[in-house]
């Protein structure tokens, strides 16, 4: 990032997998990052790390962004709400939304899947990332100056599922009318909204689901720093240029054409 002015960026999820890496990439790049996540201690140790990468990419002589650990559930709208304020108190604006936090729910057949464990999904993947947005654009909206980012975690299954995981893939093929819909209704405010859709990563929440039996797969999975990278460019385009849909999976992973 170029700016003379650091930005600032909310990263839901950053106490692992994507969340992290992304957080950590900005917060090296020069951004002021708000860490968001449930676990305090894992902010804390994310953040640490993030200093030690700028340090690393940016040497003594750089003046060290600013970040704060905000524990939060994204699933409840008093903890959404209280993440938004304490970055406003905090920084005074919002430049990007990381849209990331989510949870895979479990490998079962449509069957035997739980209300529970639907409803769970649906609440962190969805409606979470809905509230999220919701607080982000009525800052952008009003602050000075206008505008901002707002890049959402979709997943390669926004395009195409694997094999049971209705809960996740449903969420996720909604992500991308998230997407589609606050790119239309906020581009008047100078808010750019844009989606990565990821396969094969090497994060958490691929391999928090009960059993993969039902997706084996002997494609290696690719490094988060990888997602970080491509967020980190969507991030730092210009305000005039928005990157609606970007896709990064390995090279050799099984997406396009007939097997």
């Amino acid at each position: 990032m170029n700016n003379a002015t650091p930005k600032i960026a909310i990263v839901t999820g950053a106490s692992s997998g994507i969340g992290k890496a992304t957080a950590i990439a900005l917060f090296a790049d020069g951004w002021n990052v708000v860490f968001a996540g449930r676990r305090a201690d894992r902010l804390d140790q994310a953040i640490q790390q993030a200093s030690q990468e700028h340090q690393q990419q940016a040497g003594n002589a750089t003046p060290m962004p600013r970040a704060l650990a905000v524990q939060t559930d994204v699933t409840s709208q008093d903890s959404v709400r209280n993440l938004f304020a304490r970055t406003l108190e905090t920084f005074g604006r919002l430049d990007l939304l990381f849209n990331n936090a989510g949870i895979s729910g479990q490998e079962l057949p449509v069957e035997e899947l739980s209300i529970d464990i639907w409803r769970s999904v649906i609440d962190t993947n969805l409606t979470g990332m809905f509230l999220c947005i919701q607080e982000a654009v009525r800052i952008m909206k009003n602050q000075t100056p206008r505008g901002g980012r707002i890049i959402n975690n979709g997943s390669i299954s926004a395009q195409v599922p694997r094999r049971n995981s209705i809960a996740y893939t449903a969420t996720k093929h909604a992500v991308t009318g998230l997407t589609k819909s606050i790119a239309l209704d906020a581009r008047d405010f100078d808010i750019a909204c844009g989606q990565i859709d990821v396969g094969r990563i090497d994060s958490e929440i691929g391999g928090s689901a009960s059993g993969a039996t039902a997706n084996p797969s002997s494609i290696p999975k690719l490094d988060t720093r990888l997602a970080a990278q491509a967020v980190l460019q969507m991030a730092n385009l210009p305000i005039e240029a928005n990157m609606l849909f970007t896709t990064l999976l390995p090279t050799k992973m099984p997406f396009v054409g007939r097997g």
